[in-house]
């Protein structure tokens, strides 16, 4: 494309409706700009039929520049359905900028994901899992569909979520997600044999098996009790468990709202 013929809206905005488009703000005059371009071009071309990169040398495009506040170059942004939906500045090495990529752009099951996660809303789980269970087949690094299937099999599954821990390690927005399927595939693969002898013990039991029905509201008040009557029973397992559920179900939910000031206070 020679710059002079360049459109922003048609080049950039309109084609990303069709396929995501990947902008390198650039000049001559900078160095860590031509490190960055034939990174991105490399990426690019990996990827093509998934991403088009378009570059835009700040110089002769200075008004494209004003209008997205480019401040400091090389300025990346990457465009889907006319929006930018992520952006970095600076040259990144090409590992990062896939691991960016990786979380950016939708992918060529999105599709299906978003249906996925619909049916989850409307209470159709099995349906889901099957679903996600064949974009991992397909694309096993989608990270995506191992979260929401991981989040989905916790409880029927417990051994099948655990298995899909090693697939989001090192994902930071996962992070949470992770120590708490952790603990929580932990403690529903144990058997009722599992757990010491203490007048505690008969509640905890119960409390892990309104876990595994996903009465969330039944087992913190169960592992609260245990907590007031025997702190570090199994190794601390009622409080560990509290702040598993807690974080799995997200702090502003109802039911962690409701729990939250009343385990803070069974703990001191």
């Amino acid at each position: 494309m020679h710059e002079n013929q360049f459109d922003f809206s048609r080049d950039v905005v309109k084609k990303s409706n069709d396929i995501p488009v990947l902008v390198d703000f650039w000049a001559e005059w900078c160095g860590p700009c031509r490190m960055l371009g034939p990174v991105l071009e490399k990426i690019a071309a990996k990827h093509a039929g998934e991403l088009a990169l378009v570059k835009i040398n700040t110089e002769e495009h200075s008004d494209v520049a004003r209008e997205y506040g480019i401040m400091s170059i090389p300025a990346v942004k990457l465009f889907i359905d006319g929006e930018i939906v992520d952006e970095f500045v600076g040259a990144l090495p090409e590992e990062q900028i896939e691991q960016w990529l990786k979380k950016s752009l939708p992918g060529k099951h999105a599709g299906q994901l978003q249906h996925a996660e619909e049916l989850v809303k409307q209470g159709k789980e099995a349906e889901a899992a099957e679903i996600l269970e064949e974009i991992l087949k397909n694309e096993p690094g989608n990270v995506r569909a191992a979260a929401a299937l991981m989040k989905l099999v916790i409880f029927t599954e417990p051994g099948g979520a655990a298995s899909l821990i090693d697939k989001l390690e090192g994902e930071y927005e996962y992070a949470e997600l992770l120590d708490s399927t952790r603990t929580l595939t932990g403690l529903l693969q144990k058997n009722g044999t599992d757990f010491p002898e203490d007048p505690v013990r008969e509640r905890y039991r119960e409390a892990i098996e309104k876990l595994r029905k996903k009465n969330f509201d039944g087992a913190l008040s169960n592992f609260i009790e245990v907590i007031r009557e025997n702190r570090y029973y199994d190794d601390d397992g009622a409080r560990k468990a509290c702040i598993a559920i807690f974080k799995y179900l997200g702090e502003d939910e109802p039911t962690t709202l409701k729990h939250r000031k009343v385990f803070d206070r069974a703990l001191y």
